[in-house]
């Protein structure tokens, strides 16, 4: 199976689906359009998220960082005047180190990233597969009242609060997936793409919007869980995204934003079928929220009954 992700929805599901299909390769693409140089250091929220839920060390209360981290370097370099734009845990920027001498001694992103695999304890058969390995080449931008916004600053910084009057992906255009993403999505012929339950806009259009992506999942047969329920986001700013981008908020909005190469759609179970819906997508319907491990595994042993049989 391959698989597109964000950092919050899909690593949820990842705890399930690691145990549906245990034994069983999974490829994870992730998103890196999020990704920052921090004190000398590469910060990749989306990858940490996906490796720190497979080693089973994420931070569950926040869904980013590591638990029961400390943060005395962070306090320490605060006190020395030197303000870092993200919370950093002590253990979380050992990570970020790693990573980053690695790229220092000309290793790929996608190199460094199945080295951090390997040494977080997870499976040889879950590769974790950057979207690029041209590191923080793409950067989501907000445009907001106030201007132009990394995402990590208005997410972070400015707490998700001022007006999105567009979303946009600064260096798309000159960045190009890694040579692993297109063998994968070349190779696997006959492998189900599961798009995660992650912000549609931000967290897996940045993996879209990369030459040749989008013409290589119509060969596929394409499944996506809705983030949207009734007219609200499961979490984080995907409301205000989508609507930025002409994309109604609701799940007919989702299957919209995924329809040229979407095959099926797993909404809740308590929405209504997407009106007007392209007559080539099916809708599922089932329980899609995720609070307990327990929930991430019945909706992925959902995914494996209902499409994967």
């Amino acid at each position: 199976m391959i698989i597109l992700s964000g950092g919050t929805g899909t690593p949820k599901l990842l705890t399930g689906l690691k145990h549906a299909f245990k034994g069983e390769e999974l490829n994870i693409i992730v998103n890196t359009a999020e990704d920052v140089w921090i004190s000398g250091n590469l910060v990749c929220p989306d990858i940490d998220s996906v490796l720190y839920t497979l080693a089973g060390t994420i931070d569950k209360n926040t869904w980013w960082g590591i638990k029961d981290d400390s943060f005395c370097t962070y306090n320490a370099l605060k006190r020395l005047s030197h303000e870092e734009p993200m919370m950093i845990g002590d253990k979380d920027r050992a990570t970020h180190i790693i990573r980053s001498e690695l790229l220092r001694e000309g290793k790929s992103l996608t190199e460094t990233t199945a080295v951090l695999a390997r040494n977080f304890g997870i499976h040889e058969k879950i590769r974790i597969l950057p979207m690029t390995d041209e590191p923080a080449t793409v950067s989501t931008k907000i445009l907001t009242p106030a201007g132009k916004l990394h995402f990590q600053e208005f997410w972070v910084a400015q707490k998700g609060e001022p007006d999105v009057f567009d979303v946009f992906f600064e260096g798309i255009e000159k960045a190009k997936p890694s040579e692993a993403v297109v063998q994968v999505l070349k190779k696997e012929s006959d492998a189900l793409v599961l798009i995660g339950p992650s912000n549609p806009i931000t967290s897996i259009g940045p993996i879209l919007n990369l030459k040749g992506i989008k013409e290589l999942l119509k060969w596929k047969i394409v499944v996506a869980i809705s983030p949207i329920i009734g007219t609200e986001a499961v979490s984080g700013p995907a409301g205000k995204f989508m609507r930025a981008k002409g994309f109604e908020v609701s799940p007919y909005g989702v299957l919209k934003y995924y329809e040229d190469f979407l095959d099926v759609l797993v909404i809740d179970k308590s929405d209504k079928c997407p009106v007007n819906m392209n007559d080539k997508v099916d809708v599922l319907k089932t329980d899609i929220m995720i609070k307990k491990d327990r929930d991430s595994k019945r909706l992925a042993l959902f995914l494996k009954r209902n499409i994967m049989k």
